[in-house]
């Protein structure tokens, strides 16, 4: 149980534009990033993978891949608190991944309130279907997808880990996903209903809390496992967070449970583009890119 607060407290724990005082300097820096990055990338951009508005997908792909093999895939899953920004705000996160041998893709997803938070997690499904349907055809190897989301994005990732692919598509493995990554996720929605500007938007309740939290899913079935990773300048109920996973989950399916050193909410992202981030050489791990070892 979330600790008795008051409603300030919440705003102010989980408002996170309000605590990083340059975070729109941040997020424009993400866009002229992204913009650039779409300019020069082999990519293909707002290819369709469902029939809702903003069921579209991005696909950023190695020039050549390593060994002339088939590349293993990351979906990255934005964050916005599933009200807000857009794939295209995340593009920048593909280039050293692709640079590396990996291809990159970047689903939308229709926003709060809008839609609900679950119509949300079954599109992202068939996204994740999509990419594993379609992945040869852009040189990607189906049975090495990983997941790699932020803040709601990162709830989303650890929703999709535990998903039972068949009832998705007969079509589909068992075993979809190889491994995921939740940077600054949000793993127990409950005291997101003591935050106004979100509960506004998020009309969340008891039972809606209990069916969308992945502290109340069971873990990932082995050898499938979560990462979860929170920037050191987050907020006390950030890092209580990433700890909720890992105590429900426990530590076989939670193996890395870490914070990283000078990141807030927005710079953790800094770290995971940088090829020489901890978060960066988490995912290259989970990705099969092994060039570092004895990480996981």
């Amino acid at each position: 149980m979330t600790p008795r607060k008051s409603t300030a407290w919440f705003e102010a724990q989980y408002n996170n534009r309000q605590r990083v005082i340059d975070s729109a300097d941040i997020l424009g820096r993400w866009a002229q990033a992204s913009a650039l990055v779409r300019e020069r990338s082999n990519c293909q951009l707002d290819l369709r993978y469902g029939a809702d508005p903003k069921q579209t997908l991005d696909v950023f792909k190695p020039d050549q891949t390593s060994g002339g093999g088939f590349a293993p895939v990351l979906i990255v899953i934005h964050g916005g608190y599933w009200r807000s920004l857009d794939k295209s705000d995340y593009s920048f996160l593909a280039a050293s991944f692709t640079d590396e041998g990996a291809i990159v893709v970047v689903p939308n997803y229709d926003l709060c309130p809008g839609v609900s938070i679950e119509r949300i997690a079954m599109q992202l499904t068939e996204a994740v279907a999509w990419a594993w349907r379609h992945a040869a055809e852009h040189g990607g190897d189906p049975s090495r997808i990983v997941l790699l989301g932020h803040s709601a994005g990162g709830h989303l990732a650890a929703m999709l880990s535990c998903c039972d692919w068949k009832r998705v598509g007969r079509d589909l493995p068992r075993r979809l996903v190889q491994g995921a990554m939740s940077v600054s996720g949000l793993h127990d929605l409950e005291p997101l209903c003591q935050v106004p500007f979100l509960q506004t938007d998020l009309k969340l309740d008891a039972a809606r809390v209990r069916r969308l939290s992945p502290v109340h899913f069971p873990p990932p079935r082995a050898p499938q496992t979560l990462v979860a990773l929170v920037g050191e300048q987050e907020s006390e109920e950030y890092h209580r967070q990433n700890q909720l996973i890992r105590s429900a989950w426990g530590a076989r399916a939670v193996p890395v449970c870490e914070a990283l050193p000078g990141c807030n909410h927005f710079t953790v992202l800094h770290d995971l583009a940088d090829p020489q981030g901890r978060s960066h050489q988490l995912a290259r791990q989970l990705l099969g890119l092994r060039w570092y070892s004895g990480l996981l």
